[in-house]
Order: structure tokens, then C-alpha cells, then sequence
């Protein structure tokens, strides 16, 4: 249980132990959606009623960043699971809750502990190359993955039979505006209205009715699809997962928690509030896919998937207009959030990096940079698709690549200052979390090589496939032991612990004040051999793409 001290005595630590914050704004007291937690309130929440209003108060960045992942892209990779496959992928959702609880967990912790940024504390951290390398990389994803969701909304526009240029004009005013009011609350329920949104999926399959037991089945007992091509289904399995989990999460959820003012006091909370967002994420994943192998099971379009749009027309066909017309509405509704979450994600990481005010604290007028940043990203986002003769759906197929390349870098970043004491203090990993951490890093890793490869070379076969799983797996577990010996030889040698006192209290010193970052051989060996990765694989697939422009693809 938290040990509470005295408000004298914490402001005397407070004194003592100055805060890293960078931007004012992003102290003071919590004023979420649905409540407001004072900034001297260290009261002990003893009865229920007191935690469900402090949870009603904290409650938003875990709903979001959640919520907010399961955007067009989402939609696109689910129910082309369903359509293709059924419901024999489910067992893939199962598997990633986990990934999803511990990556965000961190990110949560690092967030309300060191309230700076996540690109801030890579740059201080690793130096100026990796922090650039971060930053940039985020930039360009981010703002392709905007285009995928504005193709999302021209997709929902066009089937419910609405103008899509003006509307996606209409859309990105909307994105924008509902940002730059100045009053984090006010953005907030926005935000929330639209994860409520998202519960549109649950009707939609009340409808089609999939068979309940065929879902509980398939989404705990693993299997793959009977006489398909084993790289087409491991193509698809990477889609979920990079779908599923990807980098702008990270630098959103650990900005937006910072700017929700959200302290050590209330991680307990914060957590809850993450596993209500994958609870949704994953309620929502399971009806797309369901629905859409109810909607096309035994039609000539089961296993030719064609995009978001073509599943609406098949959902009406199937059941009729209703359940059709909530998808678009939901695919819509989907889209805004996430172009929402991915250009807040970016501005955010450019206003911390560059030190700039940079919080939804402030109106546009306070914090220019930061808005100018986030608009004009929308701006370009809808100026590519409305644009004629645009190659969207090569974009898309660009955006889903880019993603499943920078994926492990961002989790091997996440994973080194989440060990780092200087930055988390006693908020630091233990031994079993960063265990399990590796074993997702060693398994996104490979799903990586395996994306590029297959992208590269589409003739790729299954052997090749197995023979990356087998010889990465193999790989994975002899880095495992290695790095299980070293982590052992360290604690030997630093066997006194440090004393933190009340780790409710405790936050990371301004950056300036830390001691240099002190990474282990073995450590500096894999971020070169990552780095190197990184820079072949990005080489290789922009070539790929210039191939695909020339020959007019």
C-alpha cells in the first residue's frame, strides 16, 4: 500500500528534488474529462467511492491511445482477417493483450515519474544521432499513417454517400479545431465521445450474429488456416501486430499523460485506465473480425479482400443497410481519432524536443510552434488524399511497411530507460519485465525481417519463413541467456541499493542533473547491430518503392 506523507513534508521534498518538467502548463492540478484532482490532494482514497471518482478523473490516456489504435489501418487488417481467413486468426488478439499492458505500462510509468517526453528522453539519454533518428523516423511514419486515416474517412464518406472531397476538408477542420481551443478538458471529451464511438462494433455484430462458441474457441486455441499459403497468413499476423502495437503509441500516451498532469501518486490509476482502453480495443478487434466472417462466409468474396469499402457493401448484402451504415459511421468515427492521437503524438515529440510550450493547456496563441506543427500535419494529410491521381494505395502499403521496420527500435528504446535508475528511480524494470520485454523485442524483431524480406522479395517461400522464426528464435534465447548472466554480474556489483523513500513522491530530476547514461557492452553492440539493421532495411524498401513508382504501380 502507498505510504501518504504530510503536505509540509512534500513540499519540502519538492523543493528539494526540482522537477524535469519543460513546460509549465504541465503542472498543476488534473482537470480530466470527468473530474478534478487538486495538486495538494493527497488524501487516501479508502472508499469506492472515492476511487471510482479519482478513476473517473484520471481516465483518458489509456481509453485513447487505445482506442485511437484501433483506427483505418485497424479496421482495414481486421476484417481482411475475417473476410480471408474467418475467425481462425483470433488467437493472435489473445496473445498481443499482454504485449500491449506491459509496453503501455511503461510508458506510463516513464511519463508520470519523469514528465518529459519520450523523444526528450531518448535524446538525452542515447545523444543527438539516436534522438534524431527517433524523431525523424516518427515524423515521416506519422504523418503517412495520417494519410491511411483520411483514406479511412473518404472510404466511410463514399459509402454513405456524402461529397468526400468536402468532407474530408470538413473532417480536418473538425481534427483541428477540436485541439486548439486552449482547454485540455474540453479536448478531452471530445476524445471520449469518440472512443464511445467505437462501441458501434458491438451492435454491428449482435447483428451478423457470428457463433459464439466458434469465437471463444478460435480466440484461445491457436491454429492456422487450413490450405492457405503459410507466407500470406504470417504476412497478415505481422499486420495485426504492427496494427496492433505501434511506435506513435509510445510518444503519445507518455506526452499526453504529462500534459493530464498525471503524478506517481496516481500510476495504480492510470493503469486501470489503460486496461479499460484494451479491454476496448480488443472487444472492438474481435467483433471486426467476427462480423466480417459472418458477413461473408460461404459468398463468392470470402478470401478476396478489397478494402474497408468493399466490406460495408458486404455487410448490406449480407443483413442489410443498418449494420452497413454503423460501420462507416464507426470507421469514421475511428479515423478522426486517430488522426487526432497520431498528430498530437508528433507534436508533442517536436515541442519537447526543441523545448517549445507544447501542451493543450494553452491556446494557440501561447504555444505557436506546437499547433503549427499539429495543423499542419492534418493539412498535408487531407491535401494527399483529396488530391487526383495520388497512389493511396501504395502510401498505405508504404505506411504498413515503415511501421513494421521502426517497430523493434522504438520497444528496444522503451525497454533501455525503463532499466535506466537515473531516469525511474524505484519505478525502474525488475528482472521478470525485462525478461518477458526482450522475449517481445526478439519476437518483433523477427517479424520484422520477416515483413522486409517478404515486401522485397514476394516470391519469398516457407521455408525461408521457418527458417527465420527457427534461427531468430534460437538467436533470441542464447541473447536471453547472455543478457540474464550480465544483468547478474551487474546487480553483484551494485549490490547496494539506493534509497528512494516514498516512490509516491519520487520523481526524475531535470535532465541536466542526471548522471551520464551508462550502457553495457553487450548493450552498445545491439543498438549498432539495430542501427545498421534499420538503415539497410529503410535503403532497401525506399529503393522498392522507387521501383513500384517507375514502373507505374
Amino acid at each position: 500500500m502507498t505510504k501518504h506523507i504530510p503536505l509540509e513534508a512534500a513540499a519540502a521534498c519538492a523543493a528539494v528534488r526540482p522537477s524535469a518538467v519543460l513546460d509549465t502548463a504541465h503542472l498543476g492540478e488534473i482537470r480530466g474529462a470527468f473530474g478534478t484532482i487538486a495538486v495538494d490532494d493527497r488524501a487516501p482514497r479508502r472508499t469506492l467511492k472515492a476511487r471510482l471518482q479519482t478513476l473517473l478523473a484520471i481516465a483518458g490516456p489509456g481509453l485513447i491511445v487505445m482506442v485511437g489504435d484501433n483506427d483505418a489501418g485497424a479496421f482495414g487488417t481486421y476484417t481482411q482477417a475475417g473476410q480471408n481467413y474467418g475467425t481462425t486468426l483470433l488467437w493472435t488478439l489473445l496473445l498481443l493483450i499482454p504485449v500491449l499492458y506491459v509496453n503501455q505500462e511503461m510508458v506510463v510509468r516513464l511519463g508520470a515519474v519523469t514528465g518529459v517526453g519520450h523523444a526528450r528522453l531518448i535524446f538525452a539519454r542515447f545523444g543527438k544521432f539516436w534522438g534524431a533518428f527517433s524523431v525523424a523516423d516518427l515524423f515521416l511514419l506519422n504523418a503517412l499513417t495520417l494519410v491511411t486515416e483520411f483514406i479511412g474517412i473518404s472510404l466511410a464518406l463514399r459509402y454513405l454517400g456524402l461529397p468526400q472531397f468536402w468532407g474530408v476538408i470538413a473532417a480536418a477542420l473538425i481534427v483541428t479545431l477540436a485541439v486548439s481551443t486552449g482547454d485540455f478538458r474540453r479536448f478531452e471529451r471530445f476524445a471520449l465521445v469518440l472512443v464511445g464511438g467505437s462501441l458501434l462494433l458491438i451492435p454491428i455484430a449482435l447483428m451478423l450474429h457470428p457463433p459464439l462458441p466458434q469465437l471463444a474457441h478460435d480466440f484461445f486455441v491457436p491454429k492456422m488456416p487450413e490450405g492457405a499459403p503459410l507466407s500470406d497468413v504470417m504476412l497478415l499476423i505481422i499486420a495485426i501486430v504492427g496494427t496492433t502495437i505501434a511506435p506513435w503509441q509510445l510518444f503519445f500516451q507518455q506526452s499526453y499523460l504529462i500534459d493530464k498532469r498525471i503524478t506517481p501518486r496516481f500510476i495504480h490509476y492510470e493503469r486501470w485506465d489503460l486496461c479499460l482502453g484494451i479491454a476496448l480495443v480488443i472487444i472492438g478487434a474481435v467483433a471486426m473480425i467476427g462480423f466480417s466472417a459472418a458477413a461473408f462466409a460461404g459468398r463468392p468474396e470470402f478470401g478476396a479482400y478489397t478494402d474497408a469499402l468493399g466490406t460495408a457493401r458486404g455487410i448490406e448484402q449480407a443483413v442489410g443497410r443498418l449494420p452497413a451504415v454503423l460501420f462507416a459511421l464507426a470507421l469514421l468515427d475511428a479515423s478522426i481519432i486517430g488522426a487526432a492521437a497520431v498528430s498530437l503524438a508528433t507534436a508533442y515529440a517536436i515541442g519537447d524536443v526543441f523545448a517549445v510550450a507544447h501542451s493543450l493547456h494553452r491556446k494557440p496563441s501561447e504555444a505557436k510552434g506546437f499547433y503549427a506543427v499539429y495543423a499542419g500535419l492534418i493539412a498535408f494529410a487531407a491535401a494527399l488524399v483529396v488530391t487526383p491521381g495520388m497512389p493511396l494505395g501504395l502510401l498505405t502499403n508504404a505506411v504498413q511497411t515503415l511501421a513494421g521496420v521502426l517497430l523493434p527500435s522504438a520497444t528496444v528504446f522503451l525497454l533501455l530507460l525503463c532499466n535506466d535508475k537515473a531516469v525511474l528511480g524505484p519505478w525502474a524494470n525488475g528482472p521478470a519485465r525485462n525478461l518477458f520485454t526482450g522475449a517481445i523485442v526478439a519476437v518483433l524483431v523477427l517479424l520484422s525481417v520477416i515483413l522486409t524480406a517478404s515486401v522485397l522479395y514476394p516470391e519469398i517461400c516457407e521455408d525461408w519463413i521457418i527458417g527465420i522464426l527457427a534461427g531468430g528464435g534460437a538467436g533470441a534465447l542464447l541473447l536471453s541467456l547472455i543478457v540474464k548472466l550480465a544483468s547478474r554480474r551487474r546487480e553483484r556489483a551494485t549490490a547496494a541499493a539506493a534509497c528512494y523513500g516514498d516512490p509516491a513522491e519520487w520523481r526524475m530530476p531535470p535532465l541536466e542533473a542526471l548522471p551520464a547514461a551508462r550502457l553495457s557492452g553487450l548493450s552498445r553492440t545491439w543498438m549498432l547491430v539495430l542501427r545498421g539493421y534499420l538503415v539497410l532495411a529503410a535503403g532497401l524498401l525506399l529503393y522498392r518503392m522507387v521501383e513500384l513508382v517507375a514502373s507505374g504501380l
